[in-house]
């Protein structure tokens, strides 16, 4: 195997043939490894998502830190990630270990690593890692204390970062409002660690809610991968129109990213959900500040914040960027096109569940449907579409790929003109009303081409299609 390299979040890749015990301890020794550097040693929270053996990879690299003296908070079930990063702020902790392949197919799993403020560990902290990761003939030597040695040492114990976790959201938002107002609710953890979180918070009230998939299934049947995105939420549509819903809520594996519903049951695409996320926090909330977002996140924030003169600022994919520039500015969201947001006075670090409640919310401040939101939201700055598609490349081709997208420069895409371009993170098209951006995935074996538009839903196919041409896949 070639050395470990962590890309848009962690290090990922599939179990028994790259993901193995011994990648996981060597990930393990070289996070313990930069905290001995850094001379800290207050502790590591240890969670997990409800993947295949995730406990066990993850008691693998808690035995691996606690070799190193390095105390560690394992949590004893399946926790989302958010949860697991908020439990570092309960602690005090040094940060935080997840196993987790988020959104990616069942065969994989993954690792991220969250720092002190319980945010993505940024890229200069992930190098630090990576450089201090063991070459891989020196895996089965990697020092390891037992469980059983290390509970009787004092080093690992059980922890459960969840009613902390529930008490601060409590403190942030108005659920008794949200509780109280009556709503019909589809939730869809998508048989993910964040089942049964919203279920707990809304419970006590006139809000019905229903959970559809969420028993621990580590094949996750019936979708591609639980990424809650249209094609994955067809349980989630039809239970909507069984119970006759407001709104169907749908988090990923590791529960922090959102993906939402009408009560029609269709999908609201993520980029509109970031702008209403935004409209929010501006118009129910009264919250002012920067706006931080993706490259490859809708530009509808950008007449959302012209009234208030607010500065957005845009990073590469992943919070790896996203957090560390929310935390330099203040900002007061953070967010991505595959539906992760961040927010102020929470976490530096998306959170699909605290998104979840935001959404409600709204609709509760403003006695609206999700439908009926996206209209309020598109009278105010003109209707906006946006898509994307995911090629499977040939990871031999990635080269030869990136080197066409170097060179691109067509003077219009799909029949809008090109009137920018830059090179952020992929290469992105400026166009006279919208944009078009290829990055080939740092994750998976995917070249990705997003595209939004204002004006009509049709042309942003024709881009799209006129996209793929140009870089021959």
């Amino acid at each position: 195997m070639t050395r470990i390299r962590f890309g848009t979040d962690g290090w990922r890749g599939i179990i028994a043939a790259d993901y193995t015990f011994d990648a996981v301890r060597a990930c393990a020794e070289g996070f313990a490894r930069y905290l001995e550097e850094e001379g800290v040693r207050r502790g590591v929270v240890v969670g997990y998502d409800t993947r295949f053996a995730a406990e066990d990879f993850a008691l693998a690299a808690a035995e691996v830190l606690c070799a190193h003296e390095i105390p560690v908070f394992l949590t004893p079930h399946p926790t989302p990630t958010p949860v697991v990063a908020h439990g570092i702020l309960q602690l005090g902790a040094d940060g935080a270990v997840v196993i987790t392949a988020s959104h990616n197919p069942w065969r994989w799993l993954g690792f991220k690593v969250r720092p002190s403020y319980g945010g993505s560990a940024p890229p200069p902290v992930l190098q630090r890692i990576e450089a201090l990761i063991p070459p891989a003939e020196e895996w089965t030597r990697i020092p390891r204390l037992r469980q059983d040695e290390a509970r009787r040492h004092g080093l690992l114990e059980d922890f459960d970062p969840t009613p902390g976790y529930m008490r601060h959201v409590e403190g942030l938002l108005d659920m008794e409002a949200m509780r109280g107002a009556g709503l019909r609710v589809v939730v869809d953890p998508m048989h993910g660690a964040a089942a049964g979180y919203l279920l707990r918070l809304l419970a006590g009230g006139r809000t019905k809610v229903w959970q559809i998939r969420g028993g621990r299934n580590p094949i996750f049947p019936g979708m591609a991968n639980p990424e809650p995105i249209a094609r994955n939420l067809k349980p989630l549509s039809r239970a909507i129109r069984r119970h006759d819903a407001h709104v169907g809520l749908a988090t990923d594996g590791d529960g922090d990213r959102l993906g939402v519903m009408d009560e029609n049951g269709r999908f609201l695409d993520n980029q509109r959900t970031f702008a209403l996320l935004t409209y929010y926090l501006l118009e129910v909330q009264g919250l002012r500040g920067p706006i931080v977002k993706s490259v490859t996140a809708t530009r509808m924030v950008f007449p959302l914040a012209q009234p208030y003169s607010l500065p957005i600022y845009e990073t590469g994919v992943g919070f790896k960027f996203l957090g560390p520039k929310m935390m330099e500015v203040d900002a007061i969201i953070a967010g991505e096109e595959s539906g992760g947001c961040a927010f102020r006075g929470h976490l530096p670090e998306r959170d699909g569940i605290f998104s979840a409640l935001c959404f409600l919310d709204l609709m509760v401040k403003r006695g609206k449907t999700p439908s009926q939101l996206v209209e309020e939201l598109f009278s105010r700055i003109g209707p906006h579409y946006y898509d994307r598609i995911d090629v499977e490349i040939d990871e031999r081709r990635r080269e030869e790929l990136q080197a066409c997208l170097n060179d691109l420069s067509p003077s219009s895409v799909g029949g809008l003109q090109v009137v920018g371009r830059d090179a952020i993170d992929g290469v992105r098209l400026l166009l006279d009303r919208g944009w078009v951006i290829f990055r080939l995935s740092g994750t998976e074996p995917l070249l990705r081409i997003y595209s939004e538009v204002r004006g009509e839903a049709a042309e942003v196919k024709r881009v799209l299609a006129d996209a793929r041409r140009l870089v021959g896949v």
